[in-house]
């Protein structure tokens, strides 16, 4: 029987409550036996027994063949998520050393990338993946113009974000390289900070040379195909020892989940500052079905976005790696703001 409408007493969420918290650290399935030794409950081993049969019914636990005690299923560890689990934050002293950490790092994406899947990884206990911000829609950081021969400017384009491209412009007119210092120097002071759509809204009170140098801008900005987004991993060796993973079946459909392009893109729904987790695939992701996955949207939303998350078996510790994830997808929209929307 599984009746979504079935509404636990508070005892049982109490006892569902200990068996999850019980098999994520133990791995063995939960006797009453020993909710009762462990946990102090101050009732009968035949009402731990009857409120366990009553959560098995109800889809929220079951047993192996091989043991009488009972583990949590995907619909319990939800129900724990959403219901039990409540507002968890990591320690305050991990906090301030994981923001110490990225403090300390280089002013360089694919460090802080890199920093941010070692970390994750260690402090939610999983496989960390952390996929690099894109743009939404290209951007202009700069442009600057060149003087190369009487009557040919190089004009150089950086998008937020680092990308470089370059071009060749005509000049109807010969102009000294102070002249068009000062053309780029008023066009970056308009333009700095827009994607297209924006720049064609302010077209007006321009020199027949800056629109020409703004029509190149466009056609540059316009062939700018956003690049596959780079996907930082972390933790896969240690996810792989746990006991979920011991048949080669289970171990190779993980493995082939995260090379799989885009993962975290096509699981993840969420807006950014949302924590997502997907618990055994949810039904749709037949290759999770062991695991469950905790993600997030970092960045600044409409501008600039990338996706991290943590993959583990669905026995996860879900407090610590919600509160990891949430804690690093913080610092990461931090740092995007600091350099993409400057």
């Amino acid at each position: 029987m599984d009746d979504e409408n079935f509404e636990l007493t508070p005892r049982q969420q109490t006892i569902l409550n200990l068996i999850v918290h019980t098999y994520v650290a133990t791995v063995a399935p939960v006797s009453s036996k020993a909710l009762l030794e462990t946990a102090g409950l101050n009732i009968s081993s035949a009402t731990i027994r009857n409120d366990m049969a009553v959560l098995e019914e109800r889809g929220f636990l079951t047993h192996p063949h091989t043991s009488a005690g009972r583990i949590p299923t995907d619909k319990g560890y939800r129900y724990f998520v959403e219901r039990l689990l409540g507002d968890v934050e990591l320690p305050t002293e991990e906090k301030n050393t994981i923001r110490h950490q990225f403090h300390q790092a280089k002013l360089e994406m694919s460090q802080w990338m890199q920093l941010a899947a070692v970390v994750l990884a260690r402090s939610a206990r999983g496989l960390a993946l952390v996929s690099a911000p894109q743009l939404d829609q290209p951007r202009i950081r700069h442009i600057e113009l060149i003087s190369t021969q009487a009557h040919l400017v190089l004009l150089i384009l950086v998008f937020q974000g680092g990308t470089v491209r370059q071009s060749m412009l005509t000049l109807k007119e010969p102009m000294n390289q102070m002249s068009l210092s000062q053309v780029a120097a008023s066009f970056n002071s308009r333009y700095s900070g827009m994607d297209a759509q924006t720049i064609r809204t302010r077209l007006h009170d321009l020199s027949d040379f800056e629109t020409d140098v703004l029509n190149l801008v466009l056609e540059l900005m316009s062939t700018e195909v956003p690049s596959n987004q780079e996907v930082y991993r972390e933790g896969l060796t240690e996810v792989l020892q746990q006991p979920e993973f011991n048949s080669q079946s289970e171990a190779r459909a993980l493995v082939n989940a995260m090379e799989a392009p885009n993962l975290l893109g096509n699981v993840l729904t969420s807006r950014v500052g949302t924590v997502q987790v997907v618990i055994g695939g949810e039904g749709r992701w037949r290759e999770l079905s062991s695991c469950s996955m905790v993600m997030a949207r970092y960045g600044v939303e409409g501008f600039a976005t990338g996706t991290l998350g943590v993959v583990g078996p669905t026995r996860m510790p879900y407090g610590r790696a919600i509160s990891a994830v949430r804690y690093i997808a913080d610092l990461m929209s931090d740092l995007v703001s600091d350099v993409y929307a400057e």
